[in-house]
């Protein structure tokens, strides 16, 4: 099925998800959705690992909705291949680094980098 099938069927649920979701910090995943979202026309995204996720033609990322005190996001990264530039990225994992948003405006401050982030992922 073509990737832009899947997105608009991804939306749909990632959409219901989130109308039942309650959470602390569900405006900060909204935003956060949005920024990824909006960042490249290729991101799609759907209900994966019981969470918001996205991906292009792999995984790239999921919310981790247990986490406490922020929103955390785990970026997932292929064949070796890992971005260690953007400052806003945790952990030393072999194929993933974490993201930590402490607020909407900590997700503002962040938001250009995680933009530049999700471009650069794609180019991997």
């Amino acid at each position: 099925m073509p990737l832009k099938k899947l997105s608009l069927r991804g939306k749909a649920e990632v959409d219901e998800f989130i109308n039942q979701l309650n959470h602390p910090y569900k405006e900060e995943i909204l935003l956060l959705r949005s920024i990824i979202i909006n960042a490249n026309s290729n991101i799609a995204e759907r209900v994966k690992w019981n969470a918001p996720s996205f991906y292009s033609k792999k995984d790239m990322a999921a919310f981790n909705l247990r986490a406490k005190g922020y929103v955390q996001i785990i970026f997932i990264f292929h064949d070796g291949k890992m971005i260690e530039d953007p400052s806003f990225l945790q952990g030393s994992w072999k194929d993933r680094r974490e993201a930590r948003f402490y607020g909407v405006e900590d997700i503002k401050m962040k938001r250009s980098a995680l933009e530049q982030f999700v471009n650069d992922w794609l180019s991997l």
